[in-house]
């Protein structure tokens, strides 16, 4: 099954240390595993810009969708047999430690 994980800021989460993230071990695990498909940092929140449609008029904001203290950092696509394996990937993922991975599996779009 296709899921993807959101890495999320959390301000609860205990401070980040560069010096313990493993984000290339995690990556390299991973592909090695044939588990990761891809995924990427995401810029910061101020460089978001949200896109609407109302009245058949095209409305473009500055910003992210929500006003929150957690945000999306990042995302990976990975492809695991069931939700305990995306679980087990997603704790080995740095972020786990330092913020928060959200997994939310695919919902296909039938054409």
């Amino acid at each position: 099954m296709n899921y993807m994980l959101f890495i999320c800021a959390d301000p609860e989460a205990p401070e980040y240390v560069a010096a313990e993230d493993n984000i290339e071990e995690w990556v390299a695990e991973m592909a090695a595993r044939g588990v990761r498909v891809g995924g990427d940092r995401l810029r910061p929140v101020e460089d978001a810009t949200t896109v609407k449609v109302r009245k058949g008029e095209v409305i473009v904001s500055d910003g992210p969708f929500a006003e929150t203290k957690e945000w999306i950092a990042g995302f990976d696509l990975i492809v695991c047999d069931d939700l305990d394996e995306a679980i087990e990937v997603a704790s080995k993922h740095p972020m786990a430690r330092f913020g928060k991975v959200e997994i939310r599996p695919f919902w296909p779009i039938e054409p």
